[in-house]
């Protein structure tokens, strides 16, 4: 065996699924690579040797570049300190301060690790401070919250009725809306009148720029019945722009939820908003954890805030990410492939023009692998993504699109 092969056979027989993370487990072997032995700038390395520019960024959590030398000192700075104490560290105030000062509705925060539990926070504080149960959730905020009939089990995936493992009984509190369906949510509301805790919603890749209206007429018929509204920014914050689209939209929210990009793949979650819900906290809704003032973590925030803003990364993310997805998909206009990128140039999503032929996305995915382009559903561009590296891309995407 290869050392490739060496490792995805132990993965295969010790972790449950071939992988911690369901999505990263390699499906189109032997072209994708099956582990990554390191990583560096916009480029990792399978445990062969074998180099890819990487568009997968972790599913979406390094934004500035694997091993970038900034933040990896004010790592190594800390990590001679200390990683985690018994009482709240510096770092975790400091951290605080300046996240509330860069995300519109941050007055108070809470440290997590994952965004998942930290969208279960907000669930938890949503019912406590309405006192109400039911709750809307519109697109994917993570294992933790599958709940609803018809929920997304995972990016790719939906339940058929009730979630395997969730009872009904709390199922029937969550319900599952798509994204910027108005009339659905009216009917909820019209339905469950009284009754409903929270919105969460997490935007549409393909479909982003709808939360131009959207955004707003959630906002209004939040404040109308007075329900807690929540924006799951996982993907959406330190991308599209360092507050997401609270920022980007321009609409508050009463809670928010940050995660990936937040500390360039160390792993970080917030979950923040008004004071009076934060605040329920105190008041018998606890939400804890040991790991949630880690202040390895908190570092690389604090670092990769700092480089936000001093340098424009979101510009440089949706100007650049724009330029490229535009490119590719003239590429696979001129050749006639029903493939394209749609949605926002930080995290565009690839959909083919016949939704049930999923073969010419792997089709293309495959030969991308092939040549040394690592390439997924959402293909994210990150800070270390030069121009050169975009036009090595686009030079190759050229003859694997002409090749099919």
């Amino acid at each position: 065996m290869n050392n490739n092969e060496y490792y995805y056979k132990k993965l295969e027989r010790y972790v449950a699924g071939g992988s911690s993370t369901g999505s990263k487990r390699a499906r189109l072997i032997p072209e994708e690579p099956m582990v990554i032995e390191r990583g560096k700038g916009c480029r990792v390395y399978d445990a062969n040797g074998r180099e890819f520019i990487d568009f997968r960024n972790s599913l979406g959590p390094v934004t500035l570049g694997y091993s970038h030398p900034e933040v990896n000192e004010a790592i190594i700075r800390q990590l001679e300190k200390g990683i985690v104490y018994g009482h709240p560290g510096v770092l975790e105030a400091e951290a605080a301060e300046k996240i509330c000062g860069i995300i519109p509705c941050a007055e108070k925060v809470r440290f997590l690790k994952t965004g998942g539990e930290a969208v279960a926070a907000c669930i938890k504080l949503a019912r406590s401070y309405t006192g109400r149960k039911r709750i809307i959730q519109i697109g994917y905020n993570g294992w933790l919250n599958t709940l609803g009939s018809g929920a997304r089990v995972n990016p790719r995936d939906r339940a058929e009725g009730v979630p395997k493992g969730i009872v009904e009984e709390l199922s029937f509190l969550h319900h599952t809306v798509e994204w910027n369906d108005t009339s659905t949510i009216d009917e909820l509301f019209e339905l469950h009148q009284g009754e409903i805790a929270a919105i969460i919603v997490a935007a549409d890749y393909k479909g982003m720029e709808d939360g131009a209206e959207f955004y707003p007429y959630l906002r209004k018929i939040c404040n109308e019945n007075e329900t807690v509204l929540v924006f799951d920014e996982i993907v959406t914050g330190f991308r599209v722009a360092l507050g997401g689209v609270s920022e980007y939209f321009n609409v508050t929210p009463d809670l928010a939820v940050f995660a990936k990009g937040m500390a360039n793949g160390m792993p970080l979650s917030v979950f923040c908003g008004k004071n009076e819900i934060m605040d329920e906290i105190t008041k018998g809704a606890s939400v804890s954890s040991t790991y949630g003032g880690e202040q390895l973590s908190l570092a690389a925030a604090l670092k990769v805030i700092e480089i936000y803003q001093r340098e424009d990364v979101t510009g440089y993310l949706t100007n650049e990410g724009a330029r490229l997805w535009n490119e590719v998909n003239k590429l696979f206009m001129s050749r006639g492939i029903g493939l394209s990128y749609k949605g926002l140039g930080p995290c565009p999503i690839i959909v083919s023009d016949n939704p049930r032929d999923i073969n010419l996305i792997d089709d293309f995915f495959r030969k991308a692998f092939a040549i040394g382009i690592s390439l997924y559903n959402v293909s994210y561009i990150n800070y270390s993504h030069k121009k050169s590296d975009i036009e090595e891309v686009l030079e190759k995407l050229d003859n694997v699109i002409s090749s099919m």
